[in-house]
């Protein structure tokens, strides 16, 4: 509301008679239609504008509590519409208050001096010691700040990035703080240089400093009791509860953190969950996961992680002090009580079992086992790819987005096999054949990167790996083929070339977003220049996400290239028949693996502490009771379906290629 005018003298008047003071009743000023009565017991000082008070607001249990403002000191304030303001212990200084705001028994509300509200702020990721900070903003992404925290190697680049951010923050400072429309803030301590968004419910909390809580009609925040937060960015859609600590972070959106959790100097992205453990110096990216007591992540990149309970890692060696760290890909997990003596590398869906110490590094081996054997780290390489579980997860993230918000600031490519993941397994290959080749065919146990690998791993893990890469190029081939539709063969050798070169050789995974290495590189190449703004930025991210499938065919169409030997605009039918058929034997293939390997979850094993008192036929009834039958699980029967969906598939694009 911009109009306002000055308090009659029968206005002020009566509100002295409700227990009102002011320092100088000339400087309040409120809505032509304002009226006293919901005024009782206030005291204002500095500049001060009210609007009016019609709204009843509907409590728990039926009751009713009238808007307006009772039992508080206000100063240098301007309240909305339909506020209530109740019992304000200590006072309320220098914020704007949206209309329909609830506030009620908080002890102080407060900003005082210039603030950016948390933007800027230096967060010391995985490097406790400093090196690699990375300043947080309102509207961080992963992939960025994938970038401010590895690419120190290009230091005119991050000056510029980290410039960019100081500028957006600055222009955002103010001495004035702000409290959205439809707030809730209620039974709360101290909340000091906040700016907290639209519909953001904080009910409970202990101390809330120099922050922002980045909610919206679509995307509320919400926090909880006994939470204590300093030096903090909260995006949209969060939920923090159970005295949870947090302090030096930036907290993105869709995340989940309570059960007394605790988080230092970290960063975490879309979709992480944190509960009963302890996060320091981590840049977790999108859906990072550790739900149990005594885990610890530690000066660590992850992504996609599920940490097991008691997983811990160490930076510390006692020598210079806790400056090692260490990156786990996308998609690992850690079992329970797993460790980790960074620094080390993990290759993407591995699954880590076990105490490592050995300084490993798996990134060419991907979709391994790390297992402890004695005090070595043994590497199963491929074998996460027959895992049942490694199927699982990537089905259910991306039904566990919890982002509501029409703004996604996380671009997030959830595919199990891509670019980046199949070039790995190219790598796989290469590095297993050599340890082949150098050892000789007779050994039985070869070392690689501080691991040791049998010879009975090495060799399926090759076959893991052609396996999938077959499976991804089938796919990718098959979907440009439908995408196109050609009426005749040559048509389709023409459409099956890539419109761009965008997309041939390395890839690499910025937290989630999974784009050729060339284009990011153009684009950090831009940001030394100069020639990008913030905003120009995020869009150069999104577009490489958008067009993802264009760049993925580019790379696919080069390895197909390489392995028929000849251009894909001069390929037979022959040629494409062969190859569609390996693609189904090798969908089929990892499908029989799957199945074999769900099957093990119903077995004699699995049924042990089942019918406890019975005997043997009431232990089958009773798990199949709790846990369904084999033939019966949705899980399974997906496998089969998929084996005829895509058998089918095979065979109708055969049929189409042969009409041409």
């Amino acid at each position: 509301m911009e109009n306002y005018r000055k308090l009659t003298e029968k206005e002020v008047a009566t509100l002295v008679v409700y227990g009102c003071s002011a320092d100088n009743w000339s400087n309040v000023a409120v809505d032509p239609e304002f009226t006293p009565q919901y005024v009782t017991n206030v005291h204002f000082s500095g500049t001060i504008k009210l609007g009016k008070f019609d709204k009843v607001f509907e409590m728990d249990g039926g009751f009713r509590k009238h808007s307006g403002l009772y039992n508080c000191c206000l100063h240098n304030c301007t309240i909305g519409d339909d506020v209530f303001i109740e019992n304000i212990h200590n006072y309320m200084a220098n914020y704007d208050v949206g209309k329909g705001t609830y506030i009620e028994n908080t002890n102080l509300i407060v900003v005082d001096g210039k603030t950016t509200f948390g933007n800027g702020v230096r967060v010391p990721v995985m490097n406790e010691t400093g090196g690699r900070e990375v300043p947080i903003y309102d509207f961080l992404s992963a992939p960025l700040a994938y970038i401010l925290t590895l690419y120190r190697h290009r230091p005119q680049m991050i000056e510029n990035l980290q410039k960019m951010i100081d500028d957006y923050s600055e222009s955002i400072s103010s001495d004035r703080g702000k409290i959205g429309e439809n707030v809730e803030i209620i039974n709360c301590g101290r909340i000091k240089n906040v700016r907290i968004g639209d519909c953001s419910s904080i009910k409970g909390v202990s101390n809330l400093k120099n922050g922002s809580i980045n909610s919206n009609a679509k995307a509320p925040v919400h926090i909880g009791s006994g939470v204590k937060c300093t030096d903090f960015i909260i995006c949209s859609g969060v939920s923090i509860s159970d005295s949870t600590l947090v302090s030096t972070c930036f907290i993105g959106q869709g995340c989940i953190m309570d059960k007394h959790y605790s988080a230092l100097d970290s960063l975490f992205f879309s979709n992480c969950q944190g509960m009963h453990g302890e996060a320091t110096a981590i840049f977790a990216g999108p859906y990072t996961v550790s739900h149990h007591k005594s885990s610890l992540l530690i000066a660590g990149m992850f992504s996609f992680l599920n940490a097991g309970s008691g997983s811990n890692q160490s930076n510390h060696m006692y020598k210079l002090g806790p400056i090692h760290q260490g990156i786990v890909e996308r998609g690992s997990k850690t079992t329970s009580d797993s460790y980790i003596l960074w620094p080390a590398k993990i290759g993407t869906f591995t699954l880590v079992m076990g105490r490592h110490t050995s300084h490993s590094d798996t990134t060419d081996l991907p979709f391994s086992y790390l297992i402890e054997n004695g005090t070595e780290s043994y590497l199963i390489p491929g074998v996460n790819l027959r895992s049942v579980g490694t199927v699982r997860d990537a089905q259910k993230w991306p039904k566990r987005d919890n982002r509501t918000d029409d703004l996604k600031l996380d671009p997030i490519n959830f595919n199990l096999l891509s670019p980046y993941t199949i070039q790995k397994m190219y790598k796989g290959i290469a590095v297993l054949e050599n340890l082949k080749k150098i050892s000789g065919e007779t050994t039985e146990i070869f070392t690689y990167q501080n691991c040791k690998i049998k010879h009975s791993s090495l060799k399926k893990g090759i076959q893991f790996y052609r396996t999938a890469i077959f499976k991804f190029l089938g796919n990718s081939l098959i979907s440009r083929i439908q995408k196109e539709n050609p009426t005749t063969f040559k048509e389709l050798q023409q459409k099956l070339r890539s419109e761009t070169q965008i997309g041939v050789g390395d890839w690499i995974d910025l937290s989630g977003l999974i784009v050729p290495k060339g284009e990011m590189e153009k684009m950090l190449t831009d940001i030394e220049n100069n020639t990008l703004t913030l905003t120009d930025t995020r869009g150069r991210l999104e577009e490489m996400h958008n067009e993802y499938y264009n760049y993925e065919w580019t790379w696919a169409q080069q390895k197909l290239e390489e392995y028929w030997g000849k251009p894909i605009t001069t390929i037979g039918k022959e040629d494409l028949i062969a190859f569609i058929e390996l693609w189904k034997e090798s969908v089929v293939r990892l499908d029989n693996m799957l199945y074999e390997d769900a099957k093990k979850e119903f077995n004699l094993n699995s049924k042990i502490g089942f019918g406890v008192d019975g005997d043997e036929e009431q232990k089958h009834k009773d798990f199949e009771n709790v846990r369904g039958t084999f033939e019966k699980n949705p899980f399974v029967n997906e496998v089969l379906n998929h084996i005829e969906r895509k058998t089918a598939l095979a065979n109708t694009v055969i049929e189409q290629i042969n009409r041409l």
